[in-house]
């Protein structure tokens, strides 16, 4: 099943290339066109990092054991 962070380890890429691509074409130097196509693919990924950032998931039992145990930290 593809999940969030699999189409955007694919839309990488193929923003870099076809972005760069497109602005070349359109007569931008590719100069210009590959630090033009890099904002976007940060944007990728910086969506994917801070507002869609991967987190543990949450022990649906809520004893007071469970309680006492770690909190809930982000991913490494």
């Amino acid at each position: 099943m593809t999940g969030y962070y699999d189409i955007i380890l694919g839309l990488i890429p193929l923003a870099m290339a076809g972005i760069t691509a497109s602005l070349f074409v359109v007569g931008f130097e590719l100069t210009t066109a590959i630090p033009m196509a890099s904002v976007v693919t940060v944007g990728l990924i910086g969506h994917a990092m801070f507002v869609r950032a991967p987190v543990d998931p949450v022990p649906s039992d809520t004893s007071a054991q469970s309680a006492q145990s770690e909190p809930v930290q982000t991913a490494d």
